[in-house]
């Protein structure tokens, strides 16, 4: 294999702080800046933008779609169709933080996702992650990773502060009803909104258990964003209760039995601790 060239460093550690990691633990999800390089993202970001429009399957307007495709163009799973992708996935600065941001020995990938806002796109309704995951723990961690700058306008993701802590709200998926009644108990329970924009190189990191949404894309390009998916290296399957849920064992998970580690092909140890 042709070594990565040093300016494209996806693995050197980021100097995370002790009181950064208790940050992360207090308020359920942490952004920081200046994770990835301009060099790093003009490099994979056109190659992840590429996969995603060659992987696409929606096609229809947006006036045409439901709440939840107007939200974004949903493609996972790429690091298995192109070894470029797989490379980005495979950092070891982002895994790193991960296992450190959740205070386990390692982390596997559950997934990956790229989710792109269409100019015009949709608000993403109030969410946690982790209703979709048939996971035993709560030791999940999504880092979302903006492939530009990505002002208020463009829809950047936006948390309630210490929200992944609170359980009702949990049983609903994206949709018009977890926008609401989501929206109104983060209010109601007077969990702060951090809505902010997101610098070139600025990475978030959420519990699966965060409450999360993003605004609509009023610009005239897309939001291109890339997520991974981390989970304890000691995660296991729990039995599907909803169908969200059976199909995400489907495809990240068919291997595995339940009660099982997650140790299928599709989940792989990305950090080991040394």
């Amino acid at each position: 294999m042709v070594p990565r060239p040093a300016h494209l460093d996806l693995d050197s550690p980021f100097p995370l702080t002790a009181d950064q990691i208790a940050s992360f633990r207090e308020d359920g999800y942490i952004k920081l800046k200046n994770v990835l390089s301009a060099d790093v993202i003009n490099h994979y970001g056109p190659i992840i933008t590429s996969e995603v429009y060659r992987l696409n399957t929606m096609h229809l307007p947006l006036a045409q779609r439901d709440t939840y495709s107007k939200a974004f163009l949903q493609i996972g799973n790429i690091w298995t169709k192109n070894e470029t992708v797989r490379e980005f996935c495979w950092g070891q600065r982002l895994a790193r933080l991960a296992a450190e941001l959740l205070g386990v020995r390692g982390v596997r990938m559950y997934h990956d996702q790229a989710l792109y806002k269409e100019s015009g796109g949709g608000v993403t309704p109030w969410h946690a992650d982790q209703y979709y995951w048939p996971l035993s723990n709560p030791n999940t961690v999504t880092a979302w990773i903006p492939l530009q700058a990505t002002p208020m306008e463009m829809g950047p993701l936006a948390f309630a502060k210490g929200s992944h802590r609170f359980e009702a709200g949990r049983e609903l998926g994206i949709s018009d009803e977890s926008e609401e009644k989501i929206g109104r108990s983060m209010k109601e329970q007077n969990y702060p909104l951090d809505d902010t924009p997101f610098d070139l190189g600025e990475v978030s990191f959420h519990y699966g258990w965060t409450f999360h949404r993003a605004g609509r894309n009023v610009s005239d390009r897309p939001r291109a964003v890339m997520t991974i998916i981390y989970m304890d290296e000691a995660m296991r399957l729990i039995a599907p209760t909803t169908k969200a849920r059976e199909g995400d064992r489907a495809a990240f998970a068919a291997d595995v039995e339940v009660g099982g580690l997650m140790n299928g092909k599709m989940t792989p140890v990305i950090y080991p601790a040394a």
